[in-house]
Order: C-alpha cells, then sequence, then structure tokens
C-alpha cells in the first residue's frame, strides 16, 4: 500500500464461465494464501457460473492478507475499511449493478467477505462464511435484520483452533439467529480446513442461489 492509501490493482484468477452477465461467484482466500489455492474449490462447484479468485492486497508470510490484525478474527478497522473501498472499486468494474455476485471465503478471507455482505448486504446475491469469523467490532453493522432475507451458507469445524471459539460461536449465533438471514449451516469434525461434507454442503447452497 502506498502513502497515499492506494492498493496496487488487484490480482485475478478466472475459471468458468465467460459470459460478462453470467453470476459471478468470488473467491476469497485466507490468510497468508493467494489466489490460485482458493481458485481449485471451483473444480467441486456447480458448472454455470463465472469464477474469480482475488488476491488480497496486502503481502504477509509468503502470501497475502485482506486486513491487519488487532489479534486472530479481529480485523483493523481502518484496514478492513481500505481493502473493501479497493474491492468494491474492482467488483463494480466487472460485475455492474444487475450481475448476481456470491461471495465464498475462507478463514481470513471469510471475515472479509462478512465484512463486505455487511456494508452493502443489498449488493450481493449470498455468501459463504467458511471455517471463519464475521468481522465484529470493526466499523461493519451487525445489527438485528442486517441480512434479512439475504442467502448465507456458514461451516466451521468442532476442532478449530485457528479462528477462537468465542468469534466462531458468536459467527453461528448471530447468521442463523438475529441477522434474518436464510442460513444454510453445516458444523462437523475437524479442524481448520474444508472437508468433503462441508464441501459438499456448499456447493448445494450454491446451486440453490443460482436456481
Amino acid at each position: 500500500m502506498t502513502t497515499a492509501g492506494v492498493f496496487a490493482p488487484p490480482v485475478v484468477a478466472t475459471t468458468g464461465s465467460e459470459d460478462p452477465l453470467a453470476p459471478l461467484v468470488v473467491l476469497l482466500h485466507g490468510r497468508g494464501s493467494h489466489e490460485q489455492e482458493i481458485l481449485t474449490l471451483s473444480d467441486h462447484l456447480p458448472v454455470g457460473p463465472a469464477y474469480a479468485a482475488v488476491r488480497a492486497p496486502i503481502a504477509e508470510g509468503g502470501g497475502y492478507a485482506w486486513f491487519a490484525n488487532r489479534g486472530i478474527g479481529r480485523p483493523v478497522a481502518e484496514s478492513l475499511r481500505a481493502a473493501m473501498d479497493w474491492f468494491r472499486d474492482w467488483l463494480d468494474s466487472v460485475a455492474p449493478e444487475g450481475r448476481p455476485v456470491l461471495l465464498i471465503g475462507f478463514s481470513g478471507g471469510a471475515a472479509f467477505a462478512g465484512g463486505l455482505l455487511l456494508d452493502d448486504p443489498a449488493r450481493y446475491t449470498g455468501a459463504a462464511i467458511l471455517y471463519g469469523t464475521l468481522p465484529f467490532d470493526a466499523g461493519v453493522p451487525t445489527t438485528p435484520a442486517r441480512l434479512a432475507g439475504v442467502s448465507i451458507a456458514v461451516a466451521q469445524g468442532e476442532q478449530d483452533s485457528v479462528i477462537p471459539r468465542e468469534l466462531l460461536d458468536r459467527t453461528w449465533r448471530y447468521l442463523l439467529g438475529e441477522s434474518g438471514a436464510a442460513t444454510t449451516a453445516h458444523r462437523g469434525p475437524g479442524g481448520h480446513g474444508i472437508t468433503p461434507d462441508a464441501l459438499n454442503a456448499v456447493a448445494d447452497w450454491l446451486r440453490e442461489c443460482l436456481a
């Protein structure tokens, strides 16, 4: 990031439909990862939409991150806002209003997807929050009914020791309760990684969204 607070243009890997009107599924990788790794999820997701995996704007740990942290799962509000504005500039250039957009985020990418959705719920057809937390107390609203009617998938591992359990539980309660979202939920054995069962649940959820 420059001193002016402007990130470099995003690096994006794509697959799937090349129709500019096809639904766009944006894949958001975890902290320290990159766009090519998360793009492999598309091999297990429905055929039909366009898939775009975006590289996060902050270099970190041999990979990239979406925001600076106050602690694991706790974004610095100003950093989250800068990255969300940068992302929206890109999104609005490739998916004008009217083109369906869905977000699928893993770990840090789940928190970023949650931030984008909470910031502007009407912009997105749905979002999958996988093995991560919503960005609570980070400058985006988490008020009751904020996500009323929005289609959400959430997946968590019962033995996840990376994301603090209090944040996983708070995310679970909010998405299945006061958020008002239409939530598909999967919580199963395993740690901080997408299991085949969770991936199948996300694929089914996406199929329903696209239908």
